[in-house]
């Protein structure tokens, strides 16, 4: 009897689970597949098949059918923004699950390691998965193998297979790169590259992929799995495969894994670097717009960059082929999305400029720049029988979003710290989406490309220091930051994508709501220091607000963590005058009450507990006393606020009918604690 899939969103507990007709929870396996540099506009349903249906000699259009066929199959999220505009911030940002305002490695630090705490892959871990990271790494800070203190293996994953240098990712042959020669890749912690003879990167992480999800689907069917697919392409080198896409795709077709040193996938025989797609390869274009001369050859960097996006599509297709194949695609979550905009960067003799296939699409702006085109990014979502064909997500979201989002697929709930929300209401159709907390900030000494694609006032635009929030439905940007007075242009992006009417002087009190606002929702960070980091909190006034007494809301959670409550209904809610006054059989407290600050000035703030509790002051993650939190030590912050009175919500994981011992104080200036007990 064939099962019956039921959806059953609580939206109340805020989770949404799978059932099975015997009544088990089906947690799907999670597959994140995240390309490096690709484009909003690069691929067909997002803005390409608009080029192809003005079919103008004059602007050359890439195809993705598959990746075409995915959207339509399942949803597709227009309006997702990276957490940042580059690589590693971006990168950091999704594992962690937090904004660019509380990640470890923010601007360009690049091989910085990954903070020790909450990722996707330990999170998931503790939901019951078996969890796998294929591909482009870059977070794992000094040393070598077991010495990386941000390994995979030491940030949630139980294999690990792929190029752990971020340098090494911009080379896609191992052994024979044409680049900067040779490159190192790990299985777990031994280096292999001297097996991988004409190996093309983009063709081993999926025959990889591949591998290890018919392998579990062998030893651990009773297993869900989750797998962090990071390629390297289309970024950097503009390298071609060896040959055509082998025939066939899932599991008896497409590529594979062979195994055999100096063979070890099936691609990787003929030469290397020389497989140009033949729907490309003699490709000409209009380049002067003028139909009376003869048309010209795409310029090679362009057939390259075709070839390549070619080539993920039908990497992509491959894997889900797959899924289709070992009967586990009705209970398999895939996304897919990219770290940041589309690149201007080639890393050969000719080199690549976006504009040519319009790889940032309707909007200005590209790879480290904070105006659309560098921040809004392709996003597939692909889960059959669950998610609807046909879907189409059109409120706005961001990439830290996925934590939470696979969290609640998993049947749990995310770490109080993470920034996002989870998107399961939207993608599914049911239950209330909660809106996404959008923010970004990022430094680059450099200018804006001079597209003539680009508006006028873009063109060659100093970068500098830059901040981007979304507040209201619309979306406020600064350049070349100064202070924190520095105004915010203002967007309608939904119908003005290209960012040309600025609305700042009709929103004077939607500009300080965003001053005010980037300065609520941040913590400074000395490796990446911003002009307004000294900038006081802005607080809630100075009027009377009744700060003598707490609200305390207790639940009932099942999380080896502080989770977020989210849509959870308290089981009992009361005012309070300390941390002692509530319910003992309890497993986690959130007490909401307000700090008054007499002044303006640096505030230093102590929290200690018997067990675990996360403090946020506005939406600042102030104090994080979870993940590898000692009981009894005493955690410290410090942070400038304006006078007057500050929002704090005090997250207290309990031991249900334990004696409770939570202590939170503040002082100013180096003055006298005061505080909650």
């Amino acid at each position: 009897m064939k099962k019956i899939i039921l959806i059953f969103c609580l939206i109340a507990g805020s989770t949404c689970q799978v059932w099975s007709q015997e009544g088990r929870i089906k947690r799907p396996n999670i597959i994140f597949i995240l390309m490096d540099d690709m484009g909003y506009g690069d691929l067909g349903m997002f803005f390409q098949k608009l080029r192809q249906e003005k079919a103008a000699r004059d602007e050359p259009w890439l195809l993705t059918p598959n990746l075409d066929q995915m959207g339509a199959e399942g949803a597709i999220l227009p309006h997702h923004y990276s957490a940042a505009p580059v690589c590693a911030p971006s990168r950091a940002s999704i594992l962690l699950g937090v904004s660019q305002g509380h990640a470890n490695v923010r601007d360009n630090q690049f091989d910085k390691a990954l903070e020790d705490n909450y990722t996707l892959g330990n999170v998931l871990q503790k939901a019951g998965y078996r969890t796998a990271a294929i591909g482009k790494w870059g977070l794992q800070g000094e040393g070598v193998g077991p010495d990386w203190p941000a390994h995979p293996l030491k940030r949630g994953f139980d294999y690990y297979f792929g190029y752990m240098a971020h340098v090494d990712g911009h080379e896609h042959y191992p052994k024979e790169g044409v680049y900067k020669g040779s490159k190192k890749v790990w299985e777990n912690y031994n280096e292999i590259s001297g097996d991988l003879d004409k190996c093309y990167t983009g063709d081993l992480f999926t025959a990889v992929a591949k591998r290890y999800i018919v392998a579990h689907q062998k030893e651990k069917t009773d297993q869900p799995f989750f797998m962090y697919l990071a390629y390297d392409t289309p970024h950097a080198v503009l390298e071609l495969p060896t040959q055509a896409y082998p025939e066939g795709s899932g599991l008896n077709g497409g590529v594979q894994w062979l195994g055999r040193p100096g063979h070890m996938i099936n691609t990787a025989s003929g030469t290397v670097d020389s497989y140009m797609y033949p729907q490309y390869a003699g490709a000409t274009y209009d380049d002067d717009n003028n139909t009376a001369t003869p048309e010209v050859p795409w310029p090679d960097t362009y057939k390259r960059y075709a070839s390549v996006n070619c080539r993920i599509d039908e990497q992509v297709a491959d894997v889900l082929q797959l899924l289709k194949d070992l009967k586990i695609d009705d209970n398999t979550l895939v996304v897919f999305t990219s770290d940041n905009g589309t690149s201007a960067e080639s890393y050969l003799p000719e080199p690549y400029r976006p504009d040519f296939f319009r790889g940032f699409g309707p909007f200005d702006g590209i790879k480290r720049d904070l105006y659309e085109g560098g921040v809004r990014v392709p996003a597939i979502v692909w889960w059959p029988g669950v998610i609807t064909p046909h879907t189409v997500v059109n409120t706005p979201n961001i990439s830290y979003d996925w934590l939470p989002t696979f969290a609640e697929a998993a049947g749990s709930a995310a770490p109080v710290r993470s920034d996002g929300v989870s998107l399961l209401a939207s993608l599914t159709k049911k239950g209330k989406q909660e809106e996404s907390r959008i923010y970004a900030e990022y430094f680059h000494p450099g200018t804006m490309p001079r597209y003539t694609a680009f508006r006028p006032e873009h063109r060659g635009k100093r970068r500098g220091q830059m901040q981007m929030v979304h507040i209201d439905g619309l979306m406020g940007v600064r350049y070349n930051i100064r202070s924190a007075e520095d105004d915010f242009e203002i967007y309608d992006v939904v119908n003005d994508p290209q960012q040309a009417q600025d609305l700042a002087k009709e929103n004077p009190a939607l500009q300080q709501r965003m001053k005010d606002r980037v300065l609520q929702m941040r913590f400074p960070d000395t490796s990446a220091a911003r002009p307004y980091d000294g900038a006081p909190v802005p607080s809630l006034g100075t009027g009377e607000i009744d700060a003598g007494k707490l609200k305390a809301k207790s639940y009932r959670v099942h999380t080896p963590w502080v989770p977020q409550i989210r849509g959870l209904e308290p089981t009992s809610v009361m005012l309070v005058n300390n941390f002692t006054e509530v319910p003992k059989e309890t497993d986690m407290i959130v007490f909401e009450g307000h700090i008054h600050a007499p002044a303006d000035g640096e505030y230093t703030f102590y929290l200690s507990t018997d067990h675990k509790a996360f403090v946020r002051m506005h939406d600042i993650g102030l104090i994080d006393a979870d993940y590898g939190y000692s009981p009894g030590r005493e955690k410290q912050s410090k942070l400038n606020l304006k006078a007057g009175y500050h929002p704090v919500k005090i997250y207290y994981r309990t031991i249900p009918g334990n004696t409770r011992k939570l202590q939170f104080e503040w002082s100013y200036e180096g003055g006298p604690r005061t505080g909650w007990k």
